[in-house]
């Protein structure tokens, strides 16, 4: 399992805790230090089934920005994939990545279903 999170986000610690404390194994990737690429999101994003937009960090900084709110709904997913490949600080984190699970934020029962 991949778990990719920024070590100074408070979600992320949170997260990580959850992991130790449910005895789960994970590789950790530290996402400013290896922002995912297009591929891996866009490989990620179409095994969560979750809308594109729940990939970004809508609450950072770099997100209002770049004004991100205004110019999402006119770019192609292509775009938003190739944008959010070009900076960690716009990938909402944690993301917990399995063969067939991906995980996007964390919510505790969400991650107690998902995982079991």
């Amino acid at each position: 399992m991949l778990f990719v999170n920024y070590p100074k986000c408070s979600t992320c610690r949170k997260a990580k805790n959850w992991l130790d404390e449910h005895n789960i194994e994970y590789e950790s990737r530290h996402i400013i230090e290896d922002n995912p690429t297009s591929e891996e999101l866009r490989k990620w994003w179409e095994i969560s089934g979750l809308p594109l937009k729940r990939f970004f960090n809508t609450s950072g900084m770099k997100y209002r920005e770049l004004k991100l709110k205004d110019k999402l709904p006119d770019m192609s997913e292509d775009e938003q994939l190739d944008l959010l490949a070009t900076d960690g600080m716009l990938v909402k984190r944690p993301i917990l990545v399995n063969d067939d699970v991906v995980l996007v934020g964390f919510k505790v029962k969400e991650w107690e279903e998902k995982l079991k």
